[in-house]
């Protein structure tokens, strides 16, 4: 955990979807050691048990929440629980997706609705019921987790149309809810070592370990990222720091081109 003189997010409550592995975890474990409580979500609740274990081990607090983020009634029962539980909602990452890639005239109806509906419909939800909370309290952070396929990628029509639509949704809650001190951003994040772009490479029968060494020599700090990368600009995003920061979409891609 960070020392106790650097924890910008004593007394807030955070809440992070898709918290379970990857970059939503190693998200929830920084917020945690920015002192935030934090409600762990994910599809069920031993999804985000190892996250939550993670936290109260290193001496913060947690709980684990199953939450389907396309679900209505899933979310409010889920907002409400950690309002319960830990005291509020001061923060809300929208991390939650998964991927259904194929060519288009491959891409059934189903791969489009599901990721349709997990990124843009979850943080659609999440946004929604947790801004009444933040909009009572007057102040709140919102990050929503885009992706440099926002701006375009092969096999992707539908995951890069997801990604670019949480970009406008940024812009647009920042201006709906600024003056209610509330800030919205987006992160757009470029090649990240997770356990989804792993089974993504062995997906197209190859080695994950060669295709991010070849996708270093594109990227100019000549590597690729990790989860950690992410999960350190989300926390400047949720702290002090970033008060003037609105409406943004901030590329964590290694270079200054996705």
């Amino acid at each position: 955990m960070a020392s106790p003189l650097a924890r910008p997010l004593t007394d807030r409550v955070a809440f992070v979807t898709g918290a379970g592995r990857g970059i939503g975890a190693a998200t929830a474990i920084r917020l945690a050691a920015d002192g935030a409580k934090v409600a762990v979500v994910d599809l069920t609740d031993d999804a985000g048990k190892a996250t939550v274990d993670t936290i109260q081990g290193a001496g913060g607090t947690a709980i684990a929440i199953g939450c389907d983020v396309s679900q209505r009634d899933q979310v409010e029962a889920a907002v409400e629980r950690t309002v319960r539980e830990l005291g509020g909602l001061h923060v809300l990452v929208n991390n939650a997706g998964v991927t259904r890639d194929n060519l288009l005239f491959k891409m059934t109806d189903d791969d489009w609705d599901t990721v349709i509906d997990i990124h843009l419909k979850g943080s659609f939800l999440c946004a929604r019921a947790a801004q009444k909370h933040m909009v009572e309290q007057r102040w709140g952070k919102i990050v929503n987790l885009s992706s440099t396929s926002a701006l375009g990628n092969r096999g992707q029509a539908n995951y890069s149309t997801a990604k670019s639509g949480l970009q406008g949704f940024t812009k647009t809650l920042a201006i709906e809810l600024g003056q209610f001190g509330i800030n919205v951003n987006a992160v757009a994040p470029g090649y990240i070592d997770t356990e989804m772009t792993r089974l993504t490479s062995r997906r197209l029968g190859v080695d994950p370990e060669e295709r991010m060494a070849e996708a270093s020599k594109a990227i100019p700090l000549r590597r690729v990222g990790v989860p950690e990368d992410i999960a350190g600009v989300v926390s400047f995003l949720c702290g002090p720091d970033s008060s003037y920061v609105t409406g943004q979409v901030i590329y964590v891609a290694g270079g200054p081109r996705a």
